[in-house]
């Protein structure tokens, strides 16, 4: 999902701030946040105490097999879906669920019921749109029709034999239709532009419930702010469109060589080759009569293996061009951006191809290789929404804001595309992860031309403060819509941003996140998961930390009480007298300045508050001491910084 567009919640939050109380009372408890009980779970033979998958870990399998046609009349698609279905857990199942997300925009749907009066963007701009999913001709096992009933944005069917455990395999299939939304939810949708529509397909086919060890089917309706949830599988699309049309999808293109012109195709496969930016069809191509084949319609052969989604854009509007992407392991994919006149110039979209391949190359290098043919980005009225190997990003964004979108989309990619968690219940292990990957990514691009600077770090205290905050483990559809983006977003990558540089230390920290990105990929990690792994990988006990942090909404506070000097004498040290004043502990970075100018820091591990509300400890000094703080560098999240200075203005 779209990083810009939740910025305005910060903004909100900083509007919302209302003056911070000095706190000279400590309501800190230590037994509270050191608990050592904080896994509700023991590790089993499914999921490690170790944080890795167990030695018995299952899940089940989807294999789409969709034909489909895009009729440009009337904005509507049609098609056919195969679903191979297969069963790997320990459990006969009776019946099977699916997501029919194309619901949402339904008048009646739940969705819509819960969308707020006032400015949201998880509905449809159109309030006389009449939406959802048109399904028939529902079979099971090849020909037995089946028995089904459709709730909301779900489907339950029931299968005419149960199907067996571990390994057992069934046939789902089904005709659907439905009207794209101009505005769906920001996720899908058709963009008018001056040489014709570009349609943004996605949520555009009945799909999989994941059914698994955490909770069986997982059923939760779609209203909009929870995202995806879905089992791995093969993809195998043929996409029919009007031949003047250009398809671009997440998937490998099987039949250039019916689909592109002759000079298209030659460029193509120089783009295959190249590390720069190559034209496959140009602005002034567009209107060309002759830049797409003369016939009706075209179609559009594509696959994708081990993904748990697909998604696609058809337009007129298109120029295209690509480049190649290196692969760490020497293998390659192709980086490929298609986006209207509108978007082209001014260092616009004509450097997405740019920015997708940079953003590829530098994630395959830090985390784990990309697994994908190819990288599309599509210029759409959808402001920023991603699918496996392919993102939806504002078509009118430009210079840092284009860079901005372009790498958190792709980005995407590992989270949760490789790592495969729920966001339907965790936005923040997706979208947390992801924004905290960006800041890494951003910092590299091009020697910086993007990086951002905020001035200090824990300027950002306060707005991550506010007590009517849901706590980031709860799930989307249980925040507010405005406080989505501080707590799915900035308020989970600041916290991995502290525990990677303050806590753990970069190499340590990046290590067990590889592993952690190693052991889950394709899999469905728990937060949990996550959890165990950092603390088995880095031998650390996190739990307050993560209890703090993510579990609740616990605000810091250190304050410096009283600086002396034993025996009265600067030459024998400085005795420093700190409190932790609020719930949340984390260590404590002290920077003295002496009479001389000297600087002496001393950082203090956050074990020092395990047992205690205040803290006393020696400096070593031999001079008068001029001013002490807390916190020097200004990275740790105090809402009170005014007391983290002697002596006090």
């Amino acid at each position: 999902m779209n990083g810009k567009i939740i910025l305005a919640s910060i903004s909100c939050a900083f509007v919302a701030l209302g003056h911070v109380q000095a706190q000279s009372k400590s309501v800190y408890n230590y037994t509270e946040a050191f608990n050592p009980i904080f896994y509700t779970n023991n590790g089993n033979a499914y999921r490690s105490a170790s944080g890795k998958p167990g030695h018995a870990y299952w899940q089940n399998a989807a294999d789409y097999n969709i034909k489909v046609q895009l009729d440009d009349k009337s904005n509507r698609v049609t098609g056919r879906v195969s679903i191979k279905y297969t069963n790997n857990s320990p459990d006969t199942l009776r019946y099977i669920w699916l997501q029919l997300d194309q619901n949402l925009f339904h008048e009646q749907s739940r969705g819509q019921a819960t969308i707020p009066l006032e400015d949201s963007r998880y509905g449809s701009a159109d309030s006389d749109f009449e939406g959802g999913f048109n399904l028939s001709n529902v079979t099971v096992a090849g020909s037995k029709q089946a028995q089904y009933e459709i709730i909301d944005t779900r489907m339950r069917v029931e299968l005419p034999t149960p199907l067996a455990a571990a390994g057992g395999s069934v046939s789902l299939d089904l005709d659907f239709a439905y009207t794209v939304p101009e505005y769906g939810a920001d996720r899908t949708g058709i963009l008018s532009t001056k040489n014709g529509k570009v349609y943004a397909i996605a949520q555009w086919y009945p799909r999989l419930c994941v059914y698994d060890d955490i909770l069986g089917w997982n059923t939760e309706p779609y209203t909009g702010p929870g995202e995806f949830y879905l089992e791995y599988g093969d993809y195998s699309i043929e996409i029919t469109a009007p031949a003047n049309h250009i398809v671009v999808a997440g998937g490998e293109l099987l039949n250039p060589e019916e689909v592109w012109t002759s000079e298209q195709l030659s460029r193509y496969k120089k783009a295959l080759e190249s590390d720069k930016t190559v034209s496959i069809r140009s602005a002034a191509e567009v209107t060309a009569t002759n830049s797409r084949p003369k016939k009706n319609s075209l179609t559009w052969k594509y696959k994708l293996h081990n993904a748990h989604d697909f998604a696609w854009a058809s337009s007129a509007a298109f120029i295209i061009d690509a480049a190649k992407i290196n692969k760490p392991s020497g293998k390659t994919a192709l980086a490929l951006s298609a986006y209207p006149v509108e978007s082209n110039g001014n260092n616009a979209w004509e450097r997405s191809t740019e920015y997708t391949k940079a953003s590829i190359e530098y994630y395959s290098k830090k985390w784990m290789e990309y697994p994908y043919p190819v990288a599309v980005n599509v210029a759409a009225n959808v402001g920023g929404m991603e699918y496996p190997a392919l993102s939806f990003c504002g078509y009118e964004a430009k210079a840092g804001s284009l860079w901005g979108v372009t790498d958190h989309e792709f980005g995407h990619n590992w989270f949760p595309m490789i790592v495969g968690s729920n966001e339907r219940l965790h936005a923040w292990m997706d979208e947390g992860f992801n924004s905290f990957i960006n800041e890494l990514s951003t910092r590299e691009f091009n020697k910086g031309e993007y990086q951002r600077t905020f001035g200090n770090r824990n300027s950002m205290a306060r707005a991550f403060s506010q007590p009517n905050f849901e706590p980031i483990m709860s799930s989307p559809q249980n925040m507010k819509e405005r406080n989505i983006g501080t707590l799915a977003y900035y308020k989970p990558a600041y916290g991995l941003r502290l525990l990677r540089d303050e806590v753990i230390g970069a190499e340590r920290f990046d290590r067990a996140f590889r592993s952690y990105v190693a052991a889950w990929a394709y899999k469905h990690p728990t937060p949990d998961d996550f959890f165990r792994t950092i603390e088995n990988e880095t031998g650390e006990n996190l739990a307050w930390f993560w209890r703090g942090w993510f579990k609740y909404n616990w605000t810091l506070d250190q304050a410096i009480s009283s600086v002396d000097y034993e025996k009265l004498d600067p030459k024998n040290g400085a005795i420093i007298t700190i409190e932790n004043l609020q719930k949340l502990a984390m260590p404590v970075v002290i920077e003295a300045t002496t009479e001389s100018g000297q600087k002496i820091r001393k950082k203090l591990p956050v074990e020092i508050w395990q047992r205690n509300t205040s803290w006393r400890f020696k400096l070593k000094s031999t001079e008068k001491l001029t001013k002490v703080v807390i916190d020097p560098d200004n990275v740790y999240p105090d809402v009170n910084p005014e007391n983290n200075v002697w002596p006090k203005n």
